[in-house]
């Protein structure tokens, strides 16, 4: 474990763990490629704000913007990403159930 340069990794979480921005992965996550615009309503955030933190997310590489004429849209970068959000999803249903 020595050898593995653990930065990176450090940071993907803490930018995933950004209420925020998690906020905004999930709904990639669960809607599809999403515009700017579309992201704002469904987080109930301006999109100055929602450009910003999509600007950090796809700076480490978490979403990909696709620019499509004049519109550009953002999806989840790859399947490595949803499977992560997919298991602290199931953690968290199996950490709510087993406290019931």
């Amino acid at each position: 474990m020595s050898d593995i340069d653990v930065a990176p990794i450090a940071e993907l979480f803490k930018a995933m763990g950004d209420p925020t921005r998690l906020r905004i992965l999930l709904t990639l996550m669960q809607q599809g490629e999403r515009c700017v615009g579309d992201l704002a309503a469904a987080v109930a955030m301006s999109d100055s704000a929602v450009s910003h933190q999509l600007r950090v997310l796809r700076t480490l590489r978490i979403v990909h913007a696709h620019k499509q004429g004049r519109t550009v849209t953002y999806c989840l970068d790859d399947e490595h990403i949803r499977t992560l959000l997919r298991q602290a999803l199931e953690h968290q249903e199996h950490s709510e159930g087993s406290r019931k």
